[in-house]
């Protein structure tokens, strides 16, 4: 039987957030038919419990916790010109483990999830896969699009650096994955393998704990401390929910950070972590997703059109091929007047709601999803449990 070596930057469990949810189901997709040897970064205490669920996956696994401050990380980058992005997850614990697994075990393949893991790949070696999810370069020119002064110097340093990283990585792997076509174009050369969603757990039909409150609710969902959800929470709740009437806007996910606990008010609810996202989106009238900057697919999004709840959203409907079945906008007045629309006609946002469940059960299965991984890493569908 296959063995695969899992470089991963964040601990793949639980799948709460969207990087985590996407390499959870690639680590199940791969353990189901290899031996897998995970090595991943812990930024969460409860991923270094003596028995972490995501164990009963992998044959072994090392956790090594990511302690390092981001400003030790930017004068370790200052000091050896590489990008932050890089020193942020350079670790001489997980260096070992890779060379530690590489040595004792047949390892025929490797697997590494997001760019930062890159740099831990041995000169030569194994079949490698490189799942660098979004191009992290592409991201950071945007951000700087946005900043001044130090920030934006710092911005274009990291997307430049980070450039020439990312071609160089993806000129030695055997493969280079995104999470849709649209930042695969961003890499010649590249492969889109698209997230999926797991409809069965993402299902209205399932008894959800209800959340307590009268009259229309328009959610958010998504890790609170992101830049872009920030953003994206401070313009809907500055700039569109005055002109939404009669309306509370619900702000899901945990770690939100200064500005957004700041909007908590009679309209404004800022859950921080919550146990289940699921009775959130079932209560929701509309889920919105109004961020200003998107790369690849939307998780958030995905999950909403499971549930069957109308989704109103701005460029984080980029990446998904939702055949029309959500609403996008592309400005404040364009979004107000489409979650307005919604909700003063419930037959109408059922209806979209039910024919964006049926798009994603159509469209986004995990498994047809990951299925090319199979091949990519010469694996034979059958599962070990069957073998």
């Amino acid at each position: 039987m296959s063995e695969i070596l899992f470089l991963a930057h964040r601990v793949p469990f639980p799948p709460d957030r969207g990087d985590k949810i996407r390499s959870f189901h690639v680590l199940r997709h791969l353990a189901a038919r290899a031996r897998v040897h995970l090595v991943a970064f812990a930024d969460d205490p409860r991923d270094l419990a003596p028995a972490p669920p995501h164990r009963a996956l992998v044959d072994e696994c090392v956790i090594v916790p990511r302690t390092k401050s981001r400003i030790r990380a930017s004068v370790e980058a200052l000091a050896t010109a590489q990008p932050v992005s890089l020193a942020a997850f350079a670790h001489p614990q997980v260096e070992r483990a890779v060379r530690d697994i590489l040595a004792r075990r047949p390892i025929d393949a490797i697997y590494v999830f997001s760019g930062q893991m890159a740099q831990y790949l041995p000169v030569s070696g194994p079949r490698t896969i490189m799942d660098f999810v979004d191009l992290d370069s592409a991201k950071f020119a945007a951000y700087a699009q946005d900043a001044g002064g130090v920030t934006r110097h710092m911005m274009q340093r990291e997307a430049r650096l980070l450039a020439t990283f990312e071609r160089e990585v993806a000129g030695r792997v055997d493969a280079s994955l995104f999470v849709s076509g649209a930042e695969a174009a961003l890499l010649p050369g590249s492969l889109a393998v698209e997230n999926g969603i797991d409809t069965k757990r993402y299902d209205p039909a399932v008894p959800h704990v209800p959340v307590v409150g009268q009259g229309p609710l328009v959610v958010f969902t998504g890790q609170m401390d992101y830049r872009p959800n920030i953003e994206a929470v401070l313009w809907f709740a500055r700039e569109m929910l005055p002109r939404i009437p009669d309306v509370r806007f619900a702000i899901v996910g945990r770690a939100p950070d200064a500005e957004v606990r700041a909007l908590a008010r009679d309209r404004v609810i800022v859950t921080g972590e919550v146990a289940d996202v699921r009775g959130w989106l079932a209560a929701a009238s509309v889920v919105v997703a109004p961020l200003k900057l998107a790369r690849g697919v939307q998780n958030k999004v995905l999950e909403a059109m499971a549930m069957a709840r109308p989704v109103v959203a701005s460029s984080a409907a980029e990446g998904i091929d939702h055949d029309g079945t959500i609403r996008v906008a592309s400005d404040a007045d364009a979004f107000v007047a489409a979650v307005n629309a919604l909700l003063t006609d419930p037959a109408a946002a059922r209806a979209l709601g039910d024919a964006a469940r049926a798009r994603v059960i159509a469209r986004y299965d995990w498994g047809a999803a990951l299925a090319p991984l199979d091949r990519l890493l010469g694996l034979s569908p059958e599962t070990r449990a069957a073998a």
